[in-house]
């Protein structure tokens, strides 16, 4: 494609209209990704496909979709269609076979899937593989690496302004679904790089399914980078996350950067050798799906490497199933990991953890 080439764009699993969002089961993602393509001048949404077909009927009306390119089977929309790039915006356990069948025709270029990967650590590696195989630009809408308080974070860590990074801490609601992206920010102020071990306690006595894939209510667990830096992972609801006190705090040799402190006037503040107390930011917000989409479209034409690849989120999706299978064993996990499955859910099914339904 040349630079102002159109861009024609797919989505499959619409979901219900975000009226009805329904936060661990539907949260009519579909629907911002819609919005972004939209939002992309030279990009064209020309389908969607949702198994239940008033979903995607729904879908095609908000964004001026023609009915012949409704679809209930997103093999056949892709065969009519022929899309550049397909978002897939399903439950977590339809990720891989849907990412599997989609790069299997080799008709898109690009395949832009919603986190977290998928529902086992060898369901993950295959989305990664498959699309590698055929040539398919995989991205995971990891798309808080588009948004200002991260992007500030990592600016003042490249500025120097706390000195070489020694410690990454997060806190957040669990490990996986809203943790998958915070370990994938871990990775990227790490320098891109994989975790050597890992080790973990969890939590689980009330039943947290979100989007298909059991969450821990509580977690504790550490990592190494193998270059000096380590990682420390706490979450729960009003529990783990309250023992970090802000989403992510980066520690160098001369200060500290905490991204969203908890109870400050602050998106990002900083504090180091050389300032007096805390340096601090309050940004905009973005909409940093949309961005993360344009991303997506622009290295879908230029060929580079997305920062969003399927292979970044490898790496931080390794970290999270290396975690719970230390829980698991009660040992230290040294990477890459092993085990094919999913430690916690696992757990669950063989009745060693027995969450119940506080429904």
């Amino acid at each position: 494609m040349n630079q102002m080439a159109r861009v024609t764009a797919a989505v499959i699993g619409t979901g219900p209209e975000p009226d009805n969002i329904v936060w661990g089961e539907s949260a009519a993602m579909a629907y911002q990704h819609g919005k972004a393509y939209q939002d992309i001048s030279h990009c064209d949404l020309l389908a969607c496909a949702d198994i239940v077909r008033e979903n995607a009927e729904d879908f095609a009306s908000k964004f001026d979709i023609n009915d012949e390119n409704v679809f209930t089977d997103h093999l056949e929309m892709l065969r009519s269609v022929e899309p550049d790039i397909v978002s897939i915006a399903t439950p977590v356990p339809t990720h891989a076979d849907l990412v599997t069948s989609t790069a299997e025709t080799g008709i898109p270029g690009a395949i832009h899937c919603e986190k977290p990967m998928a529902h086992t650590w060898s369901d993950s590696r295959q989305m990664v593989e498959v699309t590698r195989e055929k040539n398919i630009q995989l991205t995971l809408n990891h798309q808080r690496r588009f948004h200002p308080f991260w992007q500030k974070a990592s600016s003042l860590l490249d500025d120097g302004v706390i000195g070489d990074l020694e410690r990454i801490e997060m806190g957040g609601k669990n490990l996986y679904d809203f943790g998958s992206h915070l370990f994938d920010l871990s990775n990227h102020f790490a320098g891109e790089r994989s975790a050597e071990w890992v080790i973990g306690q969890i939590h689980y006595t009330e039943e947290d399914v979100r989007y298909g894939v059991h969450n821990e209510n509580q977690g504790l667990a550490s990592w190494s980078y193998g270059n000096g830096v380590h990682g420390i992972a706490s979450t729960g609801y009003e529990s783990g996350a309250n023992v970090i006190g802000c989403d992510q705090r980066l520690t160098g040799r001369r200060g500290v950067i905490e991204i969203q402190p908890d109870g400050a006037d602050a998106n990002v503040r900083y504090r180091s050798d050389e300032t007096t107390g805390w340096e601090s930011f309050e940004l905009e917000d973005a909409f940093a799906i949309g961005r993360a989409i344009e991303h997506a479209c622009d290295c879908l034409e230029s060929g580079d490497q997305p920062v969003i690849s399927g292979d970044h989120a490898l790496r931080a999706t390794e970290i999270i199933f290396g975690i719970w299978e230390s829980a698991r064993q009660r040992s230290r996990i040294d990477l890459p990991l092993e085990a094919d499955g999913n430690a916690l859910t696992e757990l669950v099914e063989a009745g060693e953890l027995a969450p119940t339904n506080t429904d």
